[in-house]
């Protein structure tokens, strides 16, 4: 993020109540945004443009697929730099991912979705504040999950291969885990960054680059979830 080196203890800033409310405000005012558009899209994409996305070829299937990692990136570097472009490129992931879900949603059922979506957000809530009020140190906690998620992704790649139901299930439910210790994480970490930085960048690219980890965070959530929900009912 504009180079700089966040972790650097003698830059810190202070920022009293206020400030920083208001900085948490505008970041998830932004993520929280992200979500509605994901959701209005995939109802959009289900229902008004259903016909034209049955008729869309494959290829452009793949290249959406893989937009969002571009996006993901180009917002890392860019929020801080040039926040209204930072925001734009937020609001097309969100719209990526909501076309994305809405290619899921046919193979579950409304109440699977109802279902993992309340409980996504009730999980993300939860360890959202608990990562942003807690006065204990979850460095460790973001260095296990992020170690953790490198071998969730390896196993999950073998296991596109063996295609074993159970290994899938099982996954799902450590995804789950994951992502809600790096949702306390990244909440505490952004709050920290804003204090000892929010003076040196441009608050708003410091809110959407938090919106953009948050929502990533709430969307794997909500993932994981939809399966295990999906695969727990296919197993009754």
């Amino acid at each position: 993020m504009d180079n700089m080196n966040f972790s650097s203890p003698e830059r810190r800033q202070v920022h009293d109540v206020s400030e920083v409310n208001g900085f948490l405000s505008k970041m998830y005012s932004y993520m929280g945004l992200a979500v509605l558009v994901s959701a209005i899209t995939a109802f959009l994409t289900m229902t008004v443009f259903r016909a034209a996305v049955m008729q869309m070829p494959t290829a452009l299937m793949w290249i959406i697929l893989i937009v969002p990692l571009g996006l993901s990136m180009g917002i890392s570097f860019r929020a801080t730099r040039n926040p209204v472009a930072g925001f734009v490129m937020l609001m097309i992931l969100a719209v990526i991912y909501g076309f994305e879900f809405a290619l899921l949603a046919g193979f579950y059922t409304g109440a699977q979705i109802s279902t993992a979506f309340l409980s996504s957000a009730a999980v993300f809530g939860a360890m959202a504040i608990f990562g942003t009020f807690t006065k204990r140190d979850l460095n460790n906690l973001g260095s296990y999950m992020g170690a953790a998620l490198i071998g969730l992704l390896v196993a999950m790649i073998v296991n596109i291969f063996l295609r074993n139901s159970v290994a899938s299930f099982v996954f799902s439910i450590i995804g789950v885990i994951i992502f809600t210790g790096l949702t306390a994480y990244d909440a505490q970490k952004m709050k920290s960054i804003y204090n000892n930085y929010g003076s040196q960048v441009p608050t708003n690219g410091l809110a959407v680059l938090g919106a953009l980890q948050l929502y990533l965070d709430f969307i794997n959530i909500f993932l994981f979830l939809l399966q295990i929900f999906g695969m727990g009912n296919d197993r009754n």
